[in-house]
């Protein structure tokens, strides 16, 4: 009996021995396998860092209307052939958004080896005429020092202000106005009056002209096209929007109660 179970065991030993030996086979040859695979991977590493392929080869410049491509690209110090993988976005974020037209950065990197700035700009809420330029004025008060000679369509004309504080005012201001009517604002003149320093009167495209104050234009200014669909088509005038609302043409009225019935329609628009 026991010469039986002795026979069995050696046996059974026996048929595991191949099986083994398979098992330790297929281990050493993922271990090779992988070694080769990593050794591999070194080897393609090496050889990349040491192509051009990891240097940066091309840079984009994205988000921005009126900063240049060129002034962008100086401020970040990114420059071609500098190491991809060597580059600190942030570094370069925190300098482009040194410039005062830049509001914020982001650095973006592509693989293998190209770069995105993508920047975003303060609104230009309205140009201050200065000697036959204009300068820039942006959404956070911030006027440019530019030399800009041509005619700015993008944003109303501040003429006549001098105030650093009276310009950042009317700049919160318009940015309170919809943006439909604001870029009908054509300028902004600065006319203080005795009783009111903050008095502005602003001509708009359509041809009317707005006598107001800055410190209520922004809400005061939402019913201008209300007031503007309640006149008769041609005429032409001053809204005023210092306290009351009403509305004084450029012609002569006929009697007083002509422009009395006027002032009661507009009036009637705002409410």
């Amino acid at each position: 009996m026991n010469n039986r179970m002795e026979q069995e065991k050696i046996v059974s030993i026996e048929d595991r021995i191949p099986k083994l030996k398979q098992q330790r086979k297929q281990k050493t040859n993922k271990r090779l396998t992988l070694f080769l695979c990593l050794f591999f991977i070194l080897i393609l590493l090496v050889v990349y860092f040491q192509s051009p392929l990891s240097k940066i080869s091309a840079i984009e410049v994205a988000g921005n209307a009126h900063a240049t491509d060129e002034s962008i690209l100086k401020q970040s110090g990114v420059s071609i052939g500098t190491g991809f993988w060597n580059l600190n976005g942030e570094q370069a974020e925190r300098e482009i958004k040194k410039m005062k037209e830049i509001k914020s950065a982001r650095v973006l990197k592509t693989f293998p080896n190209k770069v995105t700035l993508q920047v975003e700009e303060y609104k230009r809420v309205a140009y201050a005429e200065k000697n036959g330029s204009f300068m820039p004025i942006l959404e956070n008060g911030v006027v440019l020092k530019s030399d800009e000679k041509s005619l700015p369509s993008d944003a109303p004309i501040l003429i006549n202000w001098k105030d650093a504080d009276q310009i950042q005012e009317m700049a919160s201001a318009l940015l309170q106005i919809p943006k439909p009517i604001a870029s009908s604002i054509s300028e902004i003149y600065h006319a203080p009056e005795k009783n009111d320093s903050w008095h502005i009167t602003l001509y708009m495209n359509e041809g009317y002209v707005i006598s107001g104050s800055v410190r209520n234009i922004a809400d005061k200014i939402k019913a201008y096209p209300s007031i503007v669909s309640q006149l008769k088509p041609g005429t032409k005038g001053i809204i005023h929007m210092e306290v009351g609302t009403y509305f004084e043409s450029f012609e002569k009225p006929s009697d007083s109660k002509d422009k009395k019935d006027q002032g009661e329609e507009l009036n009637e628009a705002q409410e």
